[in-house]
């Protein structure tokens, strides 16, 4: 299979289309609007529905109906207009519903910048809107993982029948690799028995109902639902984590600078390894487990207050230091990764 250049962005379209996607529902904000641009045409030529809509509202109320139509279904957002789609993604939760929603992520609270950011980390993880609920949430770290991811994402969420979150931002959605793309794939809407379709005539009609509160295992099945999730689907990269002092927690864009800190200090002397999370949630625990020598963890982020910092003191069970070296505006730098992680020897030291 031959490799192409091709933008972060534009590259996780095509591979949502390839996928089986053939339904989009989205408002242009920066840093991901060429998702929403590539989309306007291509789903054109595949037979598909693209609607560029009055808002981010509509957007994700709309992926509702397709998804409950059996559609694979696609919205993206960024910043304020991802805090615009929680509600809609509660909904989604509550009615078992399978989506695929980007988060390219940008930097700052309120309207924020169109800098690549990584502040979107507790929103992602934690459940962004009302209720009761997490998602899952994968995180790409290159152009080949933003289209690689596409797949995935829906799998998982007709898997589950839950949303999927994939966490881009804006230095990946928006740099030019080398990519391949997957071969093409058509996804039946008419596959699964829960969704809502129309009836032939003289056919008695379906009587749908998705697990809902009136459902008297409603408990049990979204625990038994969450448990499975975190005990099947945690993913991670390791990086010279057997014999590290010092092991690095990043994901996305961070992950990059890290993994080029980790073999600079390496070539120094420093014992320095990486735990890169591919999905936020569930928190890859799991991976915490290979690092036998560790005297502490250092998280890399896009962030001003080291929101990763919290899952990775829970998954070692607080028998470690845990620091942040964090960035705003700026990606991190290799030698001050590297410094700190000096520092944080010499503490031990002492």
């Amino acid at each position: 299979m031959s490799k192409e250049l091709m933008k972060g962005n534009e590259a996780l379209a095509e591979a949502a289309v390839r996928a089986g996607c053939r339904f989009y529902s989205g408002y242009p904000i920066t840093p991901q609007t060429e998702i929403l641009e590539y989309l306007s045409w291509r789903m054109d030529e595949v037979g598909g529905t693209f609607v560029q809509t009055e808002s981010e509202l509509a957007g994700i109320n709309m992926l509702l109906g397709a998804s409950a139509a059996g559609a694979r279904a696609l919205t993206s957002s960024a910043g304020p207009g991802f805090s615009l789609n929680q509600e809609g993604i509660s909904y989604l939760v509550a009615a078992d519903l399978p989506a695929v929603i980007i988060n390219v992520m940008r930097i700052g609270t309120g309207l924020g910048d169109i800098a690549q950011g990584q502040g979107d980390y507790w929103q992602m993880t934690r459940g962004g809107g009302h209720g009761d609920y997490r998602t899952i949430v994968l995180a790409p770290a290159s152009v080949q993982e933003n289209c690689d991811m596409m797949s995935t994402a829906f799998d998982l969420a007709e898997k589950y029948r839950h949303p999927v979150l994939v966490a881009s931002d804006a230095a990946i959605g928006q740099m030019v690799e080398g990519v391949e793309l997957p071969e093409m794939k058509e996804h039946d809407v008419n596959k699964f028995d829960w969704t809502v379709r129309g009836c032939a005539e003289g056919a008695e009609p379906r009587k749908i109902q998705n697990t809902y509160y009136t459902d008297p295992d409603y408990v049990e099945h979204l625990r038994a639902k969450y448990n499975a999730i975190e005990e099947t689907e945690q993913r991670w990269e390791s990086v010279m984590v057997d014999d590290a002092e010092i092991v690095l927690v990043a994901y996305g864009i961070s992950s990059r600078v890290s993994k080029e800190a980790v073999e600079v200090a390496r070539k120094q002397g420093i014992k320095l390894g990486l735990i890169r999370p591919i999905t936020l949630w569930p928190f890859p625990v799991k991976a915490f487990e290979e690092c036998k020598n560790a005297k502490g963890f250092l998280t890399v982020e896009i962030n001003i207050l080291g929101q990763m910092v919290d899952d990775v003191k829970l998954a070692v069970k607080n028998a470690y230091p845990v620091e942040y070296y964090g960035t705003f505006f700026g990606l991190p730098e290799t030698d001050e990764i590297i410094a700190k992680a000096k520092e944080m020897l010499e503490k031990e030291a002492k």
